[in-house]
């Protein structure tokens, strides 16, 4: 079938996310753990594209980003996470759990050399990764926990959220399924409400792939699956940021609607004594507010994006969720060229492959799935007619 000229096709959407959800990061990485107010100080501005490091030449030796290159346009720890658990899809070739977590995804950390833009060095994703994200190597391979619980007793933060795009992707177009998939892969890292808003970005990122879906619609999805403080948070942002269509008024609203469900607390490099323990009253920053945004940019990548970026905060892993949103919602054509161009380039990565890897996974997924779905109906339909 020939594609709609309008309707974006599942593998321009899944090159659109993957290659948006980098920019998104690469854009971020320098200004995280800042506030709008010393962003805007730092950088005589708005940070407008690619910008270098906060510390400038410093980098190397500055607290407390040392010995991080952030900024040149150098993806971090999101987009390595997302590109391991795509390798993690190409070799199953199929629907993950929290197994393929311990059987898998902490092989790839632990063993499988890759080039980290940060390190200006290949090594192992392990040696690049933050501690909740080591959490899984600790407790799977060393501890062999329980897969399916292995996530219990770890910081609840955004570790798994950011990088379930892929689960999305692989499930496009069915929000429910990327809900239930991304939630038993992010049982191996995380609880609480950590581990739902892996789920509803997973699906917030399927919702987005469906024909003709709006930044509405995808919100609007998300709240239908989201549970408890993760479903408050979303509602409170989202409420604010139907008020806004400029980024730069919505900054301090929105800071303001997340922060009774935010437990990091008003300082994000001193979080508060009860940041990042499980509850059922409280959610994740970074989720809502790459959804607020998605309605203030009306999902257009540069606003959007640079929304996400401008907030400050844990601000790269909100523009890897923001971005990845809006290429799911219209392609590759949405993310500026010259960026992921740039991207790419100096973070030696090719962003094309991987899309092209799991645009081939999610085919084949669903084939096999169709498949299970007619030997239910035929089964079902065998139950029902003895029935009668």
């Amino acid at each position: 079938m020939t594609p709609t000229l309008d309707v974006p096709s599942l593998d321009d959407r899944i090159t659109g996310s993957l290659l948006g959800a980098a920019v998104g990061d690469a854009l971020g990485g320098p200004v995280e753990g800042y506030t709008p107010e010393q962003i805007l100080e730092r950088h005589g501005g708005r940070v407008t594209g690619i910008v270098g490091p906060w510390n400038g030449g410093d980098w190397r030796t500055a607290r407390p980003i040392a010995p991080y290159h952030k900024g040149d346009g150098h993806v971090t720890d999101d987009t390595l996470m997302t590109h391991a658990l795509i390798r993690v899809y190409e070799k199953v070739r199929g629907h993950l759990d929290a197994y393929a977590v311990a059987e898998r995804l902490v092989p790839e950390l632990m063993g499988s050399p890759v080039w980290i833009p940060e390190l200006e060095a290949e090594a192992l994703p392990l040696q690049r990764i933050f501690l909740a994200e080591k959490w899984i190597v600790a407790r799977l391979h060393y501890g062999h926990v329980d897969p399916r619980e292995a996530g219990n007793g770890n910081i609840v933060n955004c570790g798994a959220a950011m990088y379930m795009a892929p689960v999305g992707l692989v499930n496009a177009a069915h929000p429910a399924a990327a809900y239930a998939e991304a939630l038993d892969i992010a049982g191996a890292h995380q609880s609480s409400y950590g581990r739902e808003a892996a789920g509803v970005f997973a699906a917030a990122v399927a919702a987005a792939c469906a024909p003709h879906a709006t930044p509405t619609s995808v919100v609007e999805t998300a709240l239908s699956l989201a549970k408890d403080g993760t479903r408050s948070a979303i509602e409170a942002v989202a409420e604010v940021a139907s008020r806004h269509t400029d980024f730069e008024s919505a900054l301090t609203p929105l800071r303001k609607a997340v922060a009774p469900f935010d437990t990091v607390g008003p300082d994000y490099r001193s979080p508060s004594l009860g940041a990042r323990r499980p509850s059922r009253l409280h959610a994740i920053e970074e989720l809502p507010i790459a959804l607020g945004m998605l309605l203030v940019g009306e999902g257009e990548f540069r606003r959007t994006v640079l929304g996400a970026v401008n907030y400050g905060r844990d601000c790269d892993s909100i523009a890897t969720m923001a971005g990845a949103i809006v290429g799911a919602l219209h392609g590759e054509a949405a993310v500026p060229a010259e960026w992921a161009k740039r991207v790419a380039e100096a973070s030696r990565l090719d962003l094309h492959a991987p899309a092209t890897t799991l645009a081939r996974v999610a085919r084949e997924v669903f084939a096999r799935d169709a498949e299970l779905r007619r030997a239910h109906e035929s089964a079902f339909a065998t139950l029902t007619s003895v029935d009668r």
